[in-house]
């Protein structure tokens, strides 16, 4: 037998992105985005809504990052989702990041997330919140690479975000509690 739950939107794995830009000063601004993949071969596409900061920040600059949320860095990353750009200038530094300028596009790169996709942002629409960026560039920090230079997801260790539990899920295992582990840092 089977229990209905109706509209929900519950799917595995559901990856947590940070998503970074700079403002219009060049200061870095980045927020937890679990509503993205894959687009096309060489795109991405996040849902963004409107009023975040880095959705007015990657309108104004054209470009972003987005960089893979990793179980080392899990209240970082849960914090940077639960408190607002628009009402925390330095949210971005308050959670202990630091960026490295991207070689390819007009935006930062996070120093202690170690695998970004750097993107020129081709399309927002506002009445669906889809931003779709192109793929310019994927960057990986030496740590995660095998011998061969590939990247090794057990050195990267990604979480995943349970949206039914809310719980940060790095290869099956919580890594913490979203929307609350962050608060440790408020």
């Amino acid at each position: 037998m089977r229990k209905n739950f109706g509209v929900k939107t519950w799917l595995y794995p559901m990856p947590v992105f940070i998503v970074a830009a700079y403002d219009e000063n060049g200061v870095p601004n980045a927020m937890n985005a679990a509503w993205g993949g894959v687009y096309t071969d060489d795109m991405i596409c996040v849902c963004l809504s409107e009023g975040h900061k880095t959705t007015k920040n990657i309108l104004a600059s054209r470009a972003f990052t987005v960089s893979m949320a990793t179980a080392d860095k899990v209240v970082e990353c849960d914090y940077v989702g639960i408190v607002s750009g628009n009402k925390e200038p330095d949210k971005f530094a308050k959670a202990g990041f630091t960026a490295t300028k991207s070689e390819f596009v007009n935006a930062p790169i996070i120093d202690q997330l170690p695998m970004t996709v750097e993107c020129e942002l081709v399309s927002y629409d506002e009445e669906t919140c889809h931003m779709v960026g192109r793929i310019v560039n994927v960057s990986a920090d030496e740590r995660i690479l095998t011998a061969d230079g590939k990247i090794d997801v057990s050195l990267l260790n990604p979480i995943t975000y349970d949206p039914i539990g809310h719980h940060y899920l790095p290869l099956g295992t919580p890594a913490g509690h979203a929307f609350a582990d962050g608060k440790k840092m408020k």
